[in-house]
């Protein structure tokens, strides 16, 4: 790869990592689907004008919008609204031995020992964070997150049975169908919308706005051109970076305890997700 462009998706690798602490900056004041409804209906807004539309393929965006945008982050966001960002981070990387085991279950994809052994790490490593004070009194919260994780692997299998369709499109359709979803949603499970609307200051509407602009537009938009690019083994492995910055922010910007338990734990997971990663790059894409 170009070293400009080894940058650039570097600063898509930390601003998806930061995401996280945003994550948790919007969460102080949003109800968690309510800040997912703001999210993808400011992309909505942003991206529908522009992209191409998905002709001959609404039934099936429709069910990624429930499938990715209204089940994958709304466990994903009231999950983080008990665990840290640092947990989360390295929690969500199971997404990844899910899509394994999916794509083994339903395309008889050969596992082999080697990706055996690389989910049994990553699952491991969770169960040691889960040990962990801290995530313990909030299991509950931290389920949501794993269970947000396979919701995910299930979206990856159905987004590879589209046709092929531009990146940032798919991002724009399931936010213009996950919006409405998502609050909706809201305004039956959750109270204090417009109190969360009229108290929130330039820090809140700043995460909302990073979630939508830097993590959706600016970091898909340069995601989709380099996996574009280049060969799915030179762009997949990025990706494991992600949950370092996100244990780093955690750790320095929101002042989360690091202890050894997250420490091995998230160790365990990310050697588990790499070695799944390197042996089947496409089974590693970010999500949506």
């Amino acid at each position: 790869m170009r070293p400009l462009h080894v940058a650039l998706t570097l600063l898509v690798i930390v601003i998806w990592g930061l995401n996280f602490v945003a994550a948790k900056v919007g969460l102080k004041v949003f109800p968690p689907l309510f800040l997912m409804g703001l999210r993808f209906g400011f992309v909505a807004l942003a991206l529908v004008w522009f992209v191409p539309r998905p002709t001959g393929m609404w039934r099936q965006i429709l069910v990624l919008s429930v499938t990715l945008g209204s089940l994958h982050f709304g466990l994903m966001f009231n999950g983080m609204n008990g665990v840290g960002a640092s947990i989360a981070a390295i929690a969500i990387q199971l997404q990844v031995p899910f899509a394994a085991i999916l794509a083994a279950l339903l395309f008889k994809d050969a596992l082999g020992w080697r990706r055996a052994l690389g989910m049994a790490l990553a699952f491991a490593g969770v169960v040691v964070i889960s040990a962990e004070p801290q995530a313990e009194a909030e299991l509950l919260y931290l389920f949501m997150v794993i269970a947000a994780s396979l919701i995910w692997a299930v979206g990856n299998i159905q987004v590879k049975q589209l046709e092929r369709i531009d990146g940032m499109a798919l991002n724009a359709w399931i936010s213009l169908f996950s919006a409405p979803q998502l609050l909706l949603a809201s305004y039956i499970l959750e109270d204090g919308q417009l109190a969360a609307i009229r108290s929130a200051g330039l820090l809140e509407w700043g995460a909302v706005a990073y979630m939508a602009v830097l993590v959706t537009m600016v970091g898909y938009g340069i995601w989709y051109y380099m996996i574009d690019k280049y060969a799915t083994n030179q762009t997949m492995p990025f990706t494991l970076l992600v949950p370092v910055v996100g244990v780093l922010a955690g750790v320095s910007v929101l002042d989360e305890p690091f202890t050894l338990q997250i420490a091995l734990g998230g160790l365990a997971t990310v050697a588990g997700v790499a070695i799944i990663v390197l042996r089947r790059p496409k089974l590693g894409a970010p999500e949506v």
